[in-house]
């Protein structure tokens, strides 16, 4: 018998949606949300912990998916970058971006051109969110802890953290103005 024969029953909540599904024991959550799920926004990088690009939300923290066996994660919400939206509007912080609504984080990326290529995006946003969640001000040095598991590829670290300053200066004066309430 081989350990694939092996299944266990996972039970998640990705993006305010119940997903159930049988899975290998071994299976891990990257693979479990791309392939179970159909989070096709979460990217597979390394495999190995290394790059973040994997990374989403779960109970409220990031964590690199592809470090963690689907089983773990069984009754815990999930957050992947397309939560981001329907979680601004939530917390009452969404802006406005050519007929979406947008986390001010997302939009900080694309104000500054933090995108790059991509495919690392998710799992940067989402480590700012982890960030932006506990320090609404926080210095270089926090923002440079915040993602140094993340890597981009395209060397753009400048135009990232100029996204993330943004994003933070924004949330500050959105909640100022709106009052709504910091996470």
């Amino acid at each position: 018998m081989t350990a694939e024969q092996y299944t266990s029953t996972v039970t998640v909540t990705v993006n305010g949606d119940e997903e159930t599904h049988e899975v290998p024991d071994r299976k891990l959550l990257v693979h479990f949300l791309r392939e179970d799920a159909g989070c096709t926004g979460v990217h597979q990088g390394c495999v190995v912990g290394k790059c973040g690009a994997c990374t989403v939300v779960v109970d409220g923290t990031p964590m690199k998916s592809c470090m963690m066996y689907s089983a773990q994660a069984n009754g815990k919400e999930i957050m992947t970058a397309r939560g981001l939206g329907p979680k601004a509007e939530e917390e009452g912080v969404a802006l406005e971006d050519d007929g979406d609504m947008l986390h001010p984080i997302q939009k900080g990326f694309k104000e500054n051109h933090g995108l790059q290529c991509g495919y690392c995006t998710p799992g940067f946003v989402l480590s700012t969110y982890g960030l932006l969640s506990e320090n609404d001000s926080p210095s270089e040095a926090d923002i440079d802890a915040a993602v140094s598991g993340n890597i981009c590829r395209c060397t753009g670290y400048n135009s990232i953290v100029d996204s993330i300053e943004w994003a933070a200066e924004e949330l500050k004066a959105i909640r100022a103005d709106t009052g709504a309430a910091d996470d």
